[in-house]
């Protein structure tokens, strides 16, 4: 499983599936776009987000650390990190993950371009 359509096809609707209350089939889709592709991100990340939810902690865990090793500067994976560290009570983890988020979601309102000044001077 090369092509990442089918990867991206795989993980839309093992997402559909979640959404519905079908987390059986979405675990199993997930793990097999993880097998096909292990270098994609968004098959990593949605399976240790189903995972979590289904208290899945070890798996998670591995999804999620799989994840961060694609994709260090994203933001919604160190998210799922903190709060799976968290869940596993290993605070000092969660919230290393917590500010690497923070961070991260700082580093790119920097990059954004000011606001233009409001007509009225109100800002």
């Amino acid at each position: 499983m090369d092509d990442i359509t089918d990867v991206t096809a795989l993980v839309e609707e093992a997402t559909f599936d979640f959404a519905v209350g079908d987390s059986g089939p979405a675990l199993e889709k997930l793990r097999r776009a993880t097998a096909g592709c292990p270098g994609s991100f968004a098959a990593w990340h949605a399976l240790a987000e189903v995972c979590f939810a289904e208290r899945l902690l070890d798996e998670a865990l591995m999804a999620a650390e799989t994840a961060a090793t694609l994709e260090p500067e994203d933001i919604h994976i160190h998210t799922s990190l903190s709060r799976i560290w968290m869940e596993r009570g290993d605070k000092t983890r969660a919230e290393t993950h917590g500010a690497r988020a923070r961070m991260l979601g700082w580093k790119e309102q920097l990059k954004e371009p000011p606001a233009p000044p409001r007509p009225d001077g109100l800002g």
